[in-house]
């Protein structure tokens, strides 16, 4: 067993490279021997988001905080608000952040597939997002 104290790891800002706004990502918790996820807080203020991107072994979030907005390309933008559980199958192309006037907070559990959690694509654009 392993416990990790709140405070003991180093929150960061999103990349400009893959987000838009201001974003904080605090890690949770890295892949180990026992387990091929990894698990992140990401924190966006009022109209931050996400790039468009897939996960090759899919993505699971819990809204924790706030209001925001998913979106798998194709469809119809979905509000997310505290104790909502949003699964992305494996490939999806998608996008998730704070909707236009509130915060939202999200933990993200990321499984890894060839070593690879993720694949940013390009920004969401302003008419996009609204």
């Amino acid at each position: 067993m392993q416990v990790s104290p709140n405070g003991s790891r180093a929150s960061v800002p999103g990349p400009a490279e893959t987000f838009t706004g201001v974003v904080t990502v605090t890690p949770l918790f890295a892949p180990s021997e026992h387990s091929n996820a990894g698990g992140g807080l990401v924190e966006f203020t009022p109209g931050a988001r996400s790039h468009w991107h897939t996960h090759p072994a899919g993505q699971t979030l819990i809204v924790t905080a706030g209001t925001g907005w998913v979106q798998e390309e194709g469809g119809e933008k979905i509000v997310i608000k505290p104790g909502d559980v949003i699964t992305t199958p494996p490939g999806v192309k998608h996008w998730h952040g704070a909707a236009s006037e509130s915060p939202m907070s999200h933990i993200a559990i990321t499984p890894a597939r060839d070593g690879k959690v993720v694949g940013w694509l390009e920004p969401v654009t302003d008419d996009q997002y609204r």
